[in-house]
């Protein structure tokens, strides 16, 4: 950074990896196995080390994130149905939703904590007595209003499938994030604080799902019977042994984001720029998966992009638009969604993330204000 900005881009994430060796050296006993798929070895190992880490009884890992939604709404009978959902967040947990023909409705959310707020789902539910299930989406890794969302359900007999696509290795007063709701899925995507290249899970809180769980990602084949339809979402060996390198390492990227964290909020002088974070549900253990940072208004936020790029720093929108303003969704509006939307920037944020473009994000963006 001697010319007073990187030399080359910094964008808003970068994948961490684990040491070449280590993970060679797990592959090469899958060459040596021939088994590739289809439930191998690193495969249980995977799910019972997550098992573990996440404190859940039932995990069943698959090829995506967004396939685990998919796998979720199916075993929990929502499919074809309509679902309640938050229009903050990524556009997959929408997708998932119609493509599995379940008609979406939004509600809107918190201004604070950026999830799904209960009063505006309480509303939804009185305009949309036909709801049979809802999704809300652990932001960013914040936790959702999870009591008064599990009431709200309970009161109505409608499932509860939450995104925690944000939230691994979260608590919630001392409890998994995961273990909330009739179930909860993850991405294990790249970008992610726990990754395996591609990847996802479904969690339920009931052992006797899995079954169930293991017949609808392998094609809803059981032997030489196939009893309900089923769709490849299984995970490949190779993926699930990045997975079993990387899991050991996940409290310390967590420690190394928390030191980060602190710089952003020291350089960034919120109290005085205008600035503000959202707020993090009472009781939660966060665990530093992003670093959002919402503007107080969009021509701010312009400018501050503006600025960035120049120097060679490429933050990212998160979440926009609000997916009530996506072309393929008609006659909703969440007006708290629409305006964070506008307003919200997700900040170059990883373990190994130099202090020096931290500083220089900072400077740049309260130089905007």
């Amino acid at each position: 950074m001697d010319t007073g900005h990187p030399k080359h881009p910094v964008y808003v994430t970068r994948t961490v990896l684990p040491p070449l060796e280590e993970y060679l050296a797990c592959v090469r006993q899958i060459f040596v196995s021939r088994w590739l798929t289809n439930q191998g070895a690193w495969v249980v190992r995977l799910e019972q080390e997550l098992r573990r880490v996440l404190a859940v009884p039932t995990l069943a890992v698959c090829a995506n994130g967004t396939l685990a939604l998919q796998l979720a709404l199916r075993l929990l009978g929502l499919n074809g149905k309509p679902v309640i959902t938050t229009p903050f967040t990524y556009v997959a947990t929408l997708s998932a939703l119609l493509w599995e023909g379940c008609t979406p409705i939004f509600a809107d959310i918190d201004p604070e904590t950026l999830c799904l707020s209960p009063t505006a789902l309480e509303e939804a539910l009185v305009a949309h007595p036909d709801a049979a299930g809802i999704l809300p989406v652990h932001v960013f890794g914040n936790a959702c209003a999870v009591n008064s969302i599990q009431r709200l359900a309970e009161d109505r007999g409608l499932k509860v499938l939450y995104d925690a696509a944000h939230a691994f290795a979260c608590r919630l007063n001392g409890q998994s994030l995961f273990s909330y709701g009739h179930a909860t899925t993850a991405s294990f995507h790249a970008t992610k604080l726990f990754h395996t290249v591609e990847g996802g899970c479904v969690v339920t809180p009931h052992a006797d799902d899995m079954k169930s769980l293991r017949l609808l990602r392998a094609f809803g084949q059981d032997g030489e019977t196939y009893p309900c339809l089923g769709i490849n979402a299984k995970m490949s060996e190779l993926h699930a042994a990045m997975g079993i390198c990387l899991l050991p390492k996940v409290p310390a990227f967590i420690e190394a984001r928390k030191m980060r964290a602190e710089l952003y909020d020291s350089a960034l002088h919120m109290s005085a720029s205008g600035l503000r974070k959202p707020t993090l549900a009472p009781g939660l253990q966060w665990n530093y998966a992003y670093y959002p940072v919402i503007f107080p208004d969009h021509a701010a936020l312009c400018r501050a992009l503006t600025a960035l790029r120049r120097v060679n720093i490429y933050p990212r929108r998160y979440f926009y638009p609000s997916l009530t303003r996506l072309p393929y969704i008609q006659g909703q509006t969440c007006p708290v969604s629409e305006d964070i939307a506008e307003r919200i920037l997700c900040l170059p944020f990883w373990p190994e993330l130099d202090p020096e473009v931290i500083s220089l994000t900072a400077t740049t963006i309260c130089s905007c204000l």
